[in-house]
């Protein structure tokens, strides 16, 4: 695997792990009460959108192989062009049905 790839990866591992430890104990309610929260998720929900979006441009390959790819990236896109209008409830809905899988295809290519 370039050395490219893997920092990618790395970056996305990351900020699954952050924002794992930003949500840990919460529910839905405390999520939505703690703005400082909110803002730091969604930035590393940006973070993984972009480093989803330089594998696809550079490694269309390994690209193939994250199962919600273009999924993140439009979520991503969301996130940031209409921040005005960001639903928390679908927000937290990623942050606990979603990464799991996630961290384990990130995990899994970086073997």
């Amino acid at each position: 695997m370039q050395p490219e790839t893997l920092k990618l990866l790395v970056d996305i591992r990351q900020a699954l792990e952050d924002i794992r430890d930003f949500t840990s104990g919460m529910d839905f309610a405390s999520y939505r009460g703690d703005a400082k929260c909110r803002a730091a998720v969604e930035r590393k929900f940006e973070v993984i959108g972009e480093a989803c979006t330089r594998v696809r441009d550079r490694f269309p390959g390994i690209f193939e192989k994250i199962e919600t790819g273009p999924q993140i990236i439009g979520f991503r896109n969301r996130l940031i062009h209409g921040y005005d209008n960001v639903d928390d409830a679908i927000v937290w809905d990623v942050v606990t049905s979603k990464l799991p899988s996630l961290g384990m295809q990130i995990e899994e290519l970086m073997k």
